[in-house]
């Protein structure tokens, strides 16, 4: 069916304004999960025994993506497109295994995901008054070396042992509560099980956040220690059935970023600034990607994994800043905002104690304006796409800050992230020079032209020489392709930092200083006032709203609950299920529309009739991709793996009527473990035979 743009799907959305949520809407901590809430929408009402149970047997993946344990042998259910990295670092030219998929037929088969990590929630500890007694009245600089530093000395002593335990502080309500999550960590991930991308990204971009789909995005990882699969007892029951229309349903994962709770002032800045400048720079560097993709086989096939990362995200931030766009959409949050700063004027009390936040943060969002072009090119965008920069200034800044005490550093080179970061410095990957080099040459380009030529950063960044041939001397250049020479570096510290000769480490080291005093104002002027403000704001909602309120996704674990349904949309309805007839009337032999010869060659052995692909009206947001979708048994029944088109302004508010969440059948996946991909391993192993 055809779907209307972004910004017409808006018109409906309806933003809440964080009092108790309604509908089906939240994404809610395990620790203040509204069971009552539940209770009173569907008749039941999930204990603590069954929260426990879920929360144990999901995992969040450090790529950016959630899962969860669906056998007793480590196995780990998660979407394709989350494990399509993986793929793409163990393909060679030989062995394409984006293009031709994965499937281990042993487990001396399964092979390593370089940089991965799979991490289980074991608790969750409110830290809120001993963060914000550290913070006390301070302002600026002050409050954010106090709040970094007794973030740093938490999770210090919450995890003893780096090897198997990870601690991270998470910043709740922007600033309004702080908690400990203690995570038992798994270093070792292996790929398992992954189909052709033709299958699992039927459709292509056409058809992302779109529904009907027909994708079977699925894959299984599995997780080690001490070269061994991990014994999981606790793990979720694989239920291969159709899911019914109606029926209660709740997803567990990681959902990465929401926005919901941002002012007026700071909406107006994602609007005006931030999203078109993101969409201007996505679309060229896409349009340079598949111009060099074209001019080779090889680059083809490397640089598919980058190029389906950059159309994705320029779709999903395109949603994003049509609905911001939109005048009814902007004008609900608009009014979301004075609802709530009527009630608080209204309350002699409360005004006295918050104050105006709003005010204090558009002075910040001032401020935030007129540093945003330097932030934004010599810190958060340096080096564009190219992971050889990215390792070269993680092993630069990682030595100079583990010089100081670990309360004075920079919180991404605290003890608590050092096991993580030397993890993916390490572990062996592929480098793409091609890639390397449009990516540093792309992002100094950018620089000068925002920055212009006359900036004194600019001319340090490239002399007398151009980004192209700057990119070429360094990539060139450089040894850091080889893990052995990253880990010598990052082992040695600053001393052998110093002293190397690599060109990039040389780079980083002669001009990382603009991005860090770019950094520092930042975090100074920006994030640290900005914090103040937010608390102040929580503590107005929580006295208005009362605390039965979720907050803003922060990449931490989080459940949501709804029914599988679908939605009516200007007069046309839209059915909850398609099913695998659907799939080959769609196929035209032509990508996006073609399908795999595996598939293809399988069709008459299919029964077309079986689920393919459902949606449900959970609240979800990028990062919940390879989440669970449970039964209220508890049973997993799918995996979600994307949102509709509607969905996209989710970020900004949720729309009972219209937000749908797009989940992976386990019906599907078994039809193509039995039929397609035949696997009686793994099929015996998720039915505990």
């Amino acid at each position: 069916m055809k779907f209307l743009p972004p910004a017409a799907a808006f018109l409906a959305a309806a933003a809440l304004p964080l009092s108790a949520a309604r509908a089906d809407e939240g994404m809610w901590t395990f620790d203040a999960f509204p069971s009552a809430k539940v209770k009173a929408a569907y008749g039941f009402s999930p204990d603590q025994a069954w929260l426990d149970r879920v929360r144990m047997s999901s995992l969040r993946l450090t790529g950016g993506c959630s899962s969860s344990l669906v056998s007793g042998q480590g196995l780990v259910l998660t979407n394709h497109h989350c494990v399509r990295d993986c793929a793409q670092q163990i393909s060679t030219d030989k062995a394409d295994y984006i293009a031709d998929g994965f499937l281990a037929a042993t487990l001396a088969d399964e092979r390593k995901c370089a940089g991965q990590q799979a991490e289980i929630v074991t608790s969750i500890t409110d830290m809120t008054a001993r963060v914000q007694k550290a913070i006390g009245g301070s302002t600026g600089a002050a409050l954010a070396k106090a709040r970094d530093g007794e973030v740093a000395a938490i999770e210090k002593e919450g995890c003893t042992d780096p090897a198997t335990e990870r601690c991270q502080v998470v910043t709740l309500f922007g600033g309004g509560q702080y908690k400990l999550y203690h995570y038992r960590k798994y270093s070792d991930v292996r790929l398992v099980y992954a189909p052709e991308v033709d299958a699992a990204f039927f459709g292509g971009d056409p058809d992302n956040f779109n529904f009907p789909r027909y994708d079977l995005d699925a894959a299984f990882l599995r997780i080690y220690e001490n070269g061994k699969p991990v014994v999981t007892p606790q793990h979720l029951t694989w239920a291969a059935r159709p899911p019914k229309e109606g029926e209660l349903v709740f997803i567990s994962g990681n959902p990465g970023s929401t926005q919901r709770l941002l002012t007026q002032a700071q909406m107006a800045f994602q609007r005006d600034v931030s999203l078109p400048a993101l969409e201007l720079y996505l679309a060229e560097i896409r349009g340079r990607m598949i111009a060099e993709m074209a001019t080779d086989p090889e680059k083809n096939r490397t640089g598919q994994e980058l190029l389906f990362s950059i159309e994705n995200s320029y779709k999903a931030r395109y949603g994003q800043w049509q609905a911001l766009l939109d005048p009814g959409f902007a004008g609900k949050l608009a009014q979301n905002e004075a609802d709530l700063r009527a009630k608080v004027a209204a309350d002699p009390a409360i005004a006295q104690k918050v104050g105006d936040p709003w005010v204090d943060v558009a002075k910040v969002q001032a401020v935030y304006r007129d540093i945003y072009k330097p932030y934004n090119w010599l810190e958060l965008r340096a080096g564009g796409f190219s992971d050889l920069y990215a390792d070269a200034r993680a092993i630069v800044r990682a030595a100079q800050e583990r010089a100081k005490p670990n309360a004075e550093r920079l919180p991404d080179y605290q003890d608590s992230k050092l096991a993580l970061l030397e993890k993916q410095l390490t572990d062996d990957k592929p480098v793409y020079p091609w890639i390397e080099e449009l990516s540093i040459a792309y992002w100094l380009s950018k620089a000068r032209e925002a920055l212009t030529t006359d900036a004194p950063a600019v001319k340090a960044l490239l002399g007398k020489e151009s980004p192209e041939q700057v990119a070429h001397r360094l990539v060139t250049g450089t040894r850091l392709g080889d893990p052995k020479v990253r880990a010598a570096l990052f082992s040695g510290g600053l001393a052998a930092v110093q002293a190397s000769d690599d060109p990039l480490i040389r780079y980083v080291l002669a001009h990382d200083g603009d991005a860090r005093a770019i950094k520092d104002r930042y975090r100074f002027e920006v994030e640290a006032p900005t914090t103040a403000a937010q608390s102040k704001l929580a503590a107005a909602r929580f006295a208005v709203y009362g605390t039965d309120l979720y907050p803003d996704a922060t990449f931490t674990l989080r459940l949501s609950y709804g029914a599988v349904k679908g939605w009516t949309y200007q007069g046309v309805t839209v059915k909850p299920t398609t099913v695998f007839a659907g799939m080959y009337e769609r196929a035209t032999g032509a990508p996006p529309f073609k399908l795999p010869p595996k598939v293809a060659a399988a069709e008459p052995r299919i029964d077309k009739t079986k689920v393919v692909d459902f949606t449900s009206d959970n609240d979800i947001i990028g990062g919940n991709s390879g989440s669970p979708i449970l039964d209220a048994r508890g049973a997993v029944i799918g995996a979600v793996f994307d949102g509709n088109i509607h969905s996209l302004g989710g970020n900004f508010g949720f729309d009972g009527a219209l937000n749908r969440s797009v989940s992976v059948s386990t019906v599907a996946v078994e039809e193509a473990l039995t039929k397609i991909y035949p696997a009686p391993r793994l099929l015996a192993e998720l039915h505990a035979k």
